[in-house]
């Protein structure tokens, strides 16, 4: 057991091309609340669909949950509604980390925003190096930056080996979104 002069804040990273990144960080949301801990969640591209970890997450106590997403950007029909979007979900995230006042803040799917270039990879790497020493990130997203990679403290890429979606069967509610 670590006792409090052990812990440090955490950089938590789920990458890889599999499913589960979300889950996981979801997860550990439910576990950080279920110990009175303060979570945010901040949604860089989710924002069309009404999830079912959304219909929960904005209704549960000491949960902060935004989403600032206008959807899936390989569908948007103008990318400068959805840069302007994330770098305001940059913006806010900043706001949450600095503060000070979450334990947790998961910036869920922020790595195509970095990818995408709609925000600065150097301005995220700062903000997460000079982040409060109480304040755990959780990082979402495929292709995860080499550098943010490098820095975090705990790394697991989910690898597909088997999908529904392969054989046809489409996203379904409740287990999908």
């Amino acid at each position: 057991m670590t006792t409090k002069k052990n812990q440090k804040s955490l950089l938590i990273v789920y990458t890889g091309n599999g499913k589960g990144k979300t889950t996981a960080a979801m997860g550990m949301a439910f576990r950080a609340l279920g110990r009175k801990w303060k979570v945010a969640v901040m949604q860089f591209i989710k924002g069309k669909w009404t999830t079912g970890e959304r219909k929960l997450g904005e209704k549960t106590p000491g949960l902060s949950w935004h989403v600032m997403g206008l959807g899936f950007t390989w569908e948007s029909k103008d990318l400068a509604k959805d840069k302007e979007a994330a770098q305001q979900a940059w913006e806010t995230s900043v706001e949450l980390i600095n503060s000070g006042n979450q334990n947790i803040v998961i910036l869920d799917e922020i790595t195509y925003a970095i990818n995408y270039e709609f925000i600065c990879l150097k301005d995220v790497i700062n903000t997460l190096q000079q982040r409060p020493e109480s304040v755990h990130v959780v990082i979402t997203g495929r292709n995860a930056p080499q550098e943010i990679i490098d820095m975090a403290d705990l790394v697991t890429e989910m690898k597909p080996i088997k999908h529904p979606y392969e054989q046809g069967i489409p996203a379904q509610m409740g287990i999908d979104f």
